[in-house]
C-alpha cells in the first residue's frame, strides 16, 4: 500500500510497438499513477522466453517484491455483445455473460438493443432494460438504442432517437436484413431518414450490412431446391451481399454525415468498400470478430462444431482471413469484438436444417487471448495495435469515459495476462450460460489471470472472487 492505495509491482506494459516497460501500477478506484521501474525498454524479442525474462528482470527489483511479470493492459471493451437480460434469458443473461468476461479480461460491455424484450427502441424501453439489470453484472456496462423498421414512424422514431441520446446510450443500431420478429430490418429510405436524426446526437450508427434482397431470393431458391446444407446458407449470405451492402449504406453516407460503423466485417470484398469509403473521406468505420479471422467455410465439414460456427453474416475463405488481419493492421478495420451471442446448444443448434439452426457464438470470454495469442504471439499485429484493437481504439471511438487506457485519472480497469502460458479452450469451463464454442480443443499462447473493475479484483484464476453482481455498473455516454 503507498499512501492508502493499492499496488501492483513489477508488471510489464506496453511502450509502443513490441517495446515493454516494468512498471508498478498504483491505484484504488482510479489510477493515481503508472510508475516505471526503470527508464529503460525491452524489446519483446528479450523476454519472450519465460527463463530469459526472469533473468533479465529480477536484477532490478528487490528480492522480496512481488516478481509476476506478467502483462498489464487496460480493461478490454467488447462493444458489440448480446447478453439478452430482459427477455431472451433462456439463451444468455447478464450473470453468466458478465462473469464470462470478467473470466476473459473484459471490463466493459456495450449490449445490443435487439435481443431484449422490449427491444431498447424508446426510452419507456430503456428504462425497462436498466431496472431489469439493477445488481446483476460483475462488470460495467453501455447500451446500444435501436430503431426497428417494425410500425415505423418518422415522428416517433425522430422523439426516440434524440431521448435514447439524453438518456446516455453510447449508439444506435440498425438492420439491413433481420432475422427476428421483434426488430425489423429497415429500407434505405428509412435508414437515411434514421441517419439524419442520428447525426444531430453525434453518436454512431451502427449497420449489420448484408443485402436483404440478394439474401432473400437466394433463401427461397435454395430452399425450393430442398437445399438445408450449412453450403446453401453461406452462399445465400456471401462476400456479394456483405459488399451490395456497404455500397448502398455508403450512398447513404455520401448524403447524410452520420458517423456510422459497419458490424462484424467478414470478408475482402466488405473491406474493399471500406477502403473505398475511407478513401473518400467518409465517416464509416468498421469491426470484425476472432471467427472471422480464424475459421473459414472448409470448417463447416466438421461436423462437431459445424453448427456451433453458424453465424450472420458466416465466415469466409482463407483469402478474407488474410485480408482481415490486413485490414487490421492498416487501420481499416477499427477494432475486434465478439458479437456474443449464446443459446442453449442442445435446443437451437442441433438441427440437421441447417437453415433452423441458431446464428452465434458465446466468445466473449476468448476474444483477449485469442487476438494476443494468434494476432500478437505469431507477429500478425504488435502488441501495442493489439491492445488498441482490444481496449484503447473502443473506448475512444464510443465516447466511453475514463476507460481505455492505463494513465492516472482513468478507472482502475485492467487486467493481467500471462504470455508465456497457453490454454486448451473447453466448452465445459465456460462461464457463459451456453457452453459451447467453435474453438474447442484450440490452443491459445496466453491465458487471463487476473481482472479489475474500478480497483476491485472481479476474476482470479489461481484464487476464488466472491461474485458482487452490484458492483459493475450502467456508464451512460455523453
Amino acid at each position: 500500500m503507498e499512501n492508502n492505495h493499492n499496488i501492483v509491482q513489477n508488471v510489464l506494459l506496453s511502450a509502443g510497438g513490441n517495446k515493454l516497460q516494468l512498471c508498478d501500477i498504483i491505484y484504488n478506484e482510479t489510477i493515481a499513477d503508472v510508475k516505471p521501474r526503470l527508464e529503460k525498454f525491452f524489446d519483446w524479442d528479450d523476454l519472450k522466453e519465460k527463463e530469459n525474462r526472469d533473468n533479465l528482470l529480477k536484477q532490478f527489483i528487490n528480492p522480496d517484491e512481488q516478481q509476476t511479470f506478467l502483462l498489464a493492459i487496460p480493461g478490454a471493451v467488447d462493444s458489440h455483445v448480446h447478453f439478452d437480460t430482459p427477455g431472451f434469458e433462456f439463451r444468455e443473461d447478464f450473470e453468466h455473460a458478465s462473469k464470462a468476461a470478467a473470466a476473459g479480461g473484459v471490463t466493459t460491455v456495450i449490449d445490443m438493443p435487439c435481443t431484449s424484450i422490449p427491444p431498447v427502441t424508446s426510452l419507456e424501453n430503456f428504462n425497462c432494460k436498466l431496472s431489469a439489470l439493477y445488481g446483476r453484472s460483475l462488470i460495467d456496462y453501455c447500451f446500444y438504442g435501436g430503431v426497428s423498421g417494425r410500425n415505423f414512424n418518422e415522428d416517433e422514431v425522430q422523439k426516440n432517437i434524440l431521448e435514447l441520446s439524453d438518456a446516455g446510450v453510447a449508439a444506435f443500431k440498425v438492420y439491413m436484413i433481420s432475422g427476428m420478429d421483434t426488430y425489423g430490418d429497415l429500407s434505405e429510405r428509412q435508414m437515411e431518414f434514421a441517419a439524419r436524426v442520428i447525426e444531430k446526437t453525434g453518436k454512431p450508427m451502427a449497420v449489420h450490412a448484408e443485402d436483404k434482397e440478394l439474401i432473400h431470393a437466394r433463401e427461397i431458391k435454395f430452399k425450393n431446391a430442398n437445399r438445408n446444407d450449412w453450403k446453401a446458407y453461406c452462399d445465400s449470405r456471401d462476400s456479394r451481399a456483405e459488399a451490395v451492402a456497404i455500397d448502398k449504406l455508403i450512398s447513404i453516407v455520401r448524403k447524410v454525415n452520420c458517423k456510422t460503423h459497419v458490424v462484424h466485417l467478414s470478408s475482402q470484398m466488405g473491406l474493399e468498400q471500406i477502403k473505398k469509403a475511407k478513401s473518400s473521406r467518409l465517416h464509416i468505420t468498421a469491426e470484425t470478430c476472432p471467427h472471422y479471422l480464424y475459421f473459414t467455410q472448409k470448417d463447416f465439414e466438421n461436423d462437431r462444431i459445424r453448427n456451433f460456427l453458424k453465424t450472420a453474416p458466416p465466415v469466409k475463405c482463407d483469402k478474407d482471413i488474410e485480408s482481415l488481419w490486413q485490414g487490421l493492421n492498416e487501420g481499416l478495420i477499427s477494432f475486434v469484438v465478439t458479437d456474443h451471442a449464446g443459446c442453449n446448444p442442445e435446443e437451437e443448434k442441433s438441427s440437421d436444417n441447417f437453415w433452423e439452426v441458431y446464428s452465434g457464438i458465446p466468445g466473449v470470454e476468448h476474444r483477449v487471448p485469442f487476438i494476443l495469442s494468434e494476432g500478437f504471439l505469431k507477429g500478425r499485429l504488435t502488441l501495442q495495435k493489439a491492445i488498441e484493437l482490444l481496449s484503447t481504439n473502443i473506448a475512444n471511438y464510443f465516447n466511453i469515459g475514463n476507460k481505455g487506457e492505463l494513465k492516472t485519472g482513468f478507472d482502475s480497469d485492467f487486467c493481467l495476462i500471462d504470455l508465456w502460458d497457453s490454454q486448451k479452450i473447453q466448452a465445459s469451463k465456460m462461464k457463459s450460460k451456453g457452453k459451447y464454442t467453435p474453438f474447442e480443443g484450440k490452443i491459445f499462447n496466453a491465458v487471463v489471470n487476473q481482472t479489475y473493475l474500478r480497483g476491485r479484483k472481479i476474476f482470479d484464476l489461481y484464487g476464488a472472487v466472491p461474485d458482487n453482481y452490484d458492483y459493475g455498473k450502467f456508464i451512460p455516454v455523453r
